[in-house]
């Protein structure tokens, strides 16, 4: 069974974005660049809302092309290019959309399926409105949280209509000199 696994920056008060979406405050360098590309190099899927999604096709494609790019920018091109994508849209169509599946209900059932099938891991990136529903289900297996050292006072929340009591293991910490820190935890299956 492949796992589906949660990347989210996380404000210390546990916001993921301002309340206008703001995420200028997210801090990023080489080392957690580097760290995410071990993730994806383990991973074959993609999973996004529409929102990111369309953030991310309007970037990433190409974005390993242009002149000056970054070795982050070529290698996630690479791997953005030829992973499979899974966007969790009501209003969105797949057509046009090449190696795109568009799940529009019965999340449960539909996630459940991909997972069953074979291939590595699942990744989703970001997304609020989409992990907030995949985390409503228990869907996520595995949650990475970037938290960074800033109180946003107000925002979108990193969690919402979450079950009661579920349970996580925390498997791994990692603490990056930007003053990030990085924690693993497992959700724990009843």
């Amino acid at each position: 069974m492949r796992n589906l696994i949660f990347f989210m920056h996380t404000s210390l008060d546990g916001f993921v974005a301002g309340l206008n979406g703001e995420m200028n405050w997210i801090k990023v360098d080489e080392d957690i660049f580097d760290f995410v590309a071990t993730m994806t190099n383990k991973a074959d899927t993609a999973l996004y809302g529409r929102v990111t999604y369309e953030m991310m096709q309007s970037y990433w494609p190409s974005a390993g092309e242009e002149p000056g790019a970054s070795k982050h920018d070529k290698e996630h091109s690479a791997w953005y290019n030829k992973v499979s994508k899974i966007v969790l849209s009501r209003t969105m169509s797949e057509k046009g959309f090449d190696n795109t599946v568009v799940i529009s209900d019965h999340l449960a059932d539909n996630i459940n399926k991909i997972k069953n099938q074979d291939g590595k891991n699942i990744l989703i990136f970001g997304s609020p409105a989409a992990s907030h529903s995949l985390m409503g289900q228990g869907l996520i297996d595995e949650f990475w949280l970037f938290v960074n050292p800033i109180l946003l006072g107000q925002g979108i929340p990193l969690f919402k209509d979450v079950p009661e009591l579920t349970k996580l293991k925390l498997i791994e910490t990692k603490t990056f000199s930007c003053g990030v820190i990085a924690l693993n935890y497992e959700t724990i299956r009843k």
